[in-house]
């Protein structure tokens, strides 16, 4: 499935997340999901990486760099190895869009202590919640030309 690539961004840097906040934001496709209110944060622990990214209704509101604290100070983060990132943002890009094995629910029944993670599990419930919406999110990484650091 051969989808447009709009911009070049390394993995992970808050230029990738603001082309991914770019593509979804102009996307009616993520719309028809309905509204998302959500904070989330991203870890890449080996990367020393962590970020926070905020859906608001039916766009991405921030994307920001932060430490790992304000990360997890979230509804929920999500948490892979540099590897595991890097094997799941290139199987979409392979596949235009997550295999079986790769989204993110198959991921989070997978790991021993799940993709998504959060100190406050009414806030986890997010997750499973608005998961069409962030599967949706990862899968048009598809449409970057993504590079590892």
């Amino acid at each position: 499935m051969a989808q447009q690539v709009k911009t070049k961004a390394t993995f992970p840097s808050v230029e990738w997340f603001e082309a991914l906040k770019e593509i979804i934001n102009a996307d009616d496709g993520y719309k028809r999901f309905g509204t998302c209110d959500a904070s989330v944060g991203i870890k890449v622990p080996e990367a020393g990486k962590y970020f926070v990214i905020t859906f608001e209704a039916f766009e991405v509101g921030d994307v920001k760099e932060t430490d790992e604290r304000a990360a997890e100070d979230t509804d929920f983060w999500i948490e892979q190895s540099y590897d595991q990132w890097q094997e799941m943002i290139t199987n979409i890009a392979d596949n235009g869009k997550a295999d079986l094995g790769h989204t993110l629910n198959t991921l989070d029944v997978e790991y021993p202590d799940g993709l998504a993670r959060s100190n406050d599990g009414y806030r986890r419930d997010l997750f499973y919640r608005f998961n069409q919406s962030f599967q949706h999110y990862f899968d048009a990484t598809a449409q970057i030309d993504t590079t590892f650091a």
